[in-house]
């Protein structure tokens, strides 16, 4: 077991003393409004600062060009603007102890045309990019001098806006990395070819900045230790780039990575999710420690207290990046200076954050929804003025969420659970294959409210009458839900996802799996079938499957159904079933010709979400005080107020998470939250 205080003791960049070894390293959140770093998007790392965290790093992959468009909620360096908010922003960071930098990047063809100014995307060379499926121009002698005037003029932006250092983004297959790679750069000028020529830009780019900040500012680089990718730059040359960087006196720190985002697959990879091993990239910072004098920072893949403080322990790296776990929890290093370590909420590698950036939404963490909503929702529960008398029904998420959160308040909180045990669906969730890391959600939930003294009983079904003689203030209904087939199945022929996770229902033979709900549920349950013997067709009524799942999920599900040679059928929908004989019969029918097919197979499995379990709640309305109702407009706006509406009632009534309707963890939790924290 590694000594966690050796995270707490202080580093020097240059003239920089940083408090501590853990910093947040820079990442999009799309919080971005217009470009700038506004109110949403200071207020999320400020909390990283109250937190305790020695420096915050924002804007990954900040646009410095007019032909890089902040297309998903980037910062945009390419305008004066940002000054004022770069002024702000650094003041209210540096107010609570910690540093703050900032990444500038130019995306190259790691990026869409036809949004922002609608202008050609540039690279090394034409070759196409196959995430964002773009031609990009090959550069001209006028975009290179363009281009290295805008990333100086975008780091002299940082050090007049007060921050403490700017960070080059000479990674994630941006402008500059694409010039460093044979698989993008196919030049036979003096920008192409031996590394020498490869690496011409980025010395060029590094000399402006310099230039335009001068000796006195930090100025660091992050790039890959390894691409991981045949024909791309492996570590041996990676090394040699390092060095040759260093040599040149004027970087401060490298901060590394390990692959490289080129297709889908590999931008999971460099993203790993819960299938991956903890830190599996360290041993690429820890080369290159052994290499250079300048620091090494990792930021990749270190999730948790213990693996950070072995890694600056061994000496590994001097810095330890975590960006996700303190979206998960932002006091993290305030509870390891506190001795609090078992109150961090872990990071549970759900990828909820980043995936929802992918399906054009913003950053959100699936267990802490605070997170992204410091305006409106509380990372700290205050204590209440008047201690009131709660009973949550339902130990799932919602439900211990909001027991949780009353407890904070200081109220008396009653929790019923009429199973044997708590964390609702995810207990079933979590039997699926790799997705077993989701049992860090419940878990977190059922610690803190046993140590905040909430009366658990399990196995134990709420009743009108047990509720109402306990004279309660509150009550919150969180039931959850229950499996829906989705589809017209009068006989009962067709299995739930719920059946198959739980060893209800044995695992098939030959298995048709009918998904018509498109996140991790039919791909998971999809898996532990085939691990268990069965040959799967899978089946859905969209294009592709796993459409609600973003980038770092959904390659990897793809991988292991294809790897056990699963059929794939998009466009389909099942529409019914029969026996004939022994034979169980699937009626298909095509979502555009409307054309009708059947598959004899032994059986089907059928994901089509959750039904609410409901009947408590009404059977409870009479007897409330509000009838279940709440102002919809104040509980968006963060200020919830339920609607008085029935005087004789007894209590006030709310129902939350999947009891209202089929929606996922991270909505569960926020319900839980929103509803309970003005209690």
């Amino acid at each position: 077991m590694a000594d966690l205080n050796v995270l707490l003791t202080p580093f020097k960049i240059r003239h920089l003393t940083l408090r501590n070894r853990i910093i947040s390293t820079s990442h999009a959140p799309a919080y971005a409004e217009e470009g700038m770093p506004k109110d949403r998007y200071q207020l999320y790392h400020e909390e990283k600062a109250k937190g305790g965290v020695a420096m915050t790093m924002f804007g990954g992959s900040s646009v410095i060009s007019p032909e890089c468009p902040a297309s998903f909620g980037q910062l945009d360096f390419s305008t004066d603007r940002i000054l004022p908010y770069l002024t702000e922003f650094s003041g209210r960071i540096k107010q609570h102890g910690a540093a703050i930098m900032c990444q500038i990047s130019h995306t190259g063809r790691r990026s869409r045309w036809d949004t922002g100014g609608w202008l050609p995307n540039i690279s090394a060379s034409v070759v196409r990019e196959p995430e964002h499926r773009s031609f990009p121009k090959a550069m001209e002698d006028w975009d290179f001098r363009r281009v290295v005037r805008d990333f100086g003029r975008a780091a002299k932006y940082c050090k007049d806006g007060g921050l403490d250092g700017v960070e080059l983004s000479f990674n994630g297959m941006h402008l500059v990395p694409q010039f460093w790679t044979p698989l993008v750069n196919k030049r036979t000028d003096e920008y192409g070819g031996i590394l020498e020529n490869r690496l011409r830009f980025s010395l060029e780019v590094m000399d402006e900045v310099r230039k335009q900040v001068g000796d006195d500012y930090i100025v660091g680089i992050r790039l890959s230790g390894d691409e991981l990718i045949k024909g791309g730059v492996d570590q041996e040359e990676s090394v040699e780039i390092v060095k040759r960087l260093a040599a040149t006196g004027q970087v401060d720190f490298f901060n590394v990575m390990g692959g490289v985002p080129n297709d889908y697959l590999n931008l999971a990879v460099q993203i790993g999710n819960m299938s991956f091993p903890v830190a599996p990239f360290l041993y690429l910072a820890s080369r290159l420690k052994n290499e250079t004098d300048v620091p090494i920072i990792q930021a990749q893949g270190i999730s948790d207290l213990n693996t950070a403080a072995r890694a600056v322990q061994d000496g590994h790296l001097d810095l330890v990046g975590m960006v996700r776990p303190q979206m998960s929890d932002p006091h993290m290093v305030r509870k390891l200076m506190e001795g609090r370590v078992d109150d961090v909420r872990q990071c549970v590698g759900a990828n909820y954050c980043i995936d929802r950036i992918y399906i054009g939404g913003e950053a959100l963490c699936i267990q802490s929804p605070a997170t992204g909503r410091e305006a409106l929702m509380p990372h700290v529960i205050e204590k209440a003025e008047e201690t009131k008398k709660v009973v949550v029904i339902g130990g799932g998420p919602a439900g211990l969420e909001a027991a949780r959160v009353s407890a904070e308040r200081g109220h008396e909180v009653t929790l019923f659970e009429k199973s044997a045990e708590l964390g609702g669906q995810v207990n079933i969730a979590r039997k699926a294959t790799w997705r077993e890391g989701l049992s860090g959600i419940p878990r977190w939930l059922e610690t803190q409210v046993e140590k905040l003294g909430v009366d658990i009983k399990l196995n134990t079904e709420a009743t009108v009458d047990v509720i109402r003689d306990m004279k309660p203030d509150y009550v919150v209904v969180a039931t959850g839900g229950r499996p829906n087939k989705g589809f017209n199945d009068e006989h009962d022929i067709a299995v739930s996802s719920w059946d198959i996770l739980t060893g209800k229902v044995s695992c098939g033979e030959n298995v048709l799996f009918f998904d018509d709900s498109g996140g991790h549920q039919g791909p998971s349950c999809s898996e532990y079938l085939i691990k268990n013997g069965a040959q799967v067709e899978y089946v859905t009524p969209e294009r592709s499957l796993g459409v609600e799942m973003g980038a770092t999920n959904h390659p990897i599900h793809l991988r292991h159904l294809y790897d056990a040679d699963t059929v794939m059928t998009p466009d389909t929908r099942l529409i019914g079933a029969y026996m004939e004989g022994n034979q169980t019969i699937a009626v298909l029918r095509n979502e555009y010709t409307l054309k009708e097919e059947e598959r004899v197979v032994d059986q089907i499995v059928s994901e089509h979400g959750t039904l609410p379990v409901d009947d408590l709640y009404f059977e409870l309305r009479p007897h409330s005080s509000n009838f279940g109702e709440v102002d919809l407009d104040q509980l968006v706006a963060g200020k919830m107020q339920p609607v008085t509406n029935n005087e004789t009632g007894d209590f006030v009534l709310f129902r939350i998470g999947d009891a209202v309707s089929a929606r996922n963890i991270h909505a569960a939790i926020y319900d839980g939250l929103r509803y309970c924290k003005d209690i």
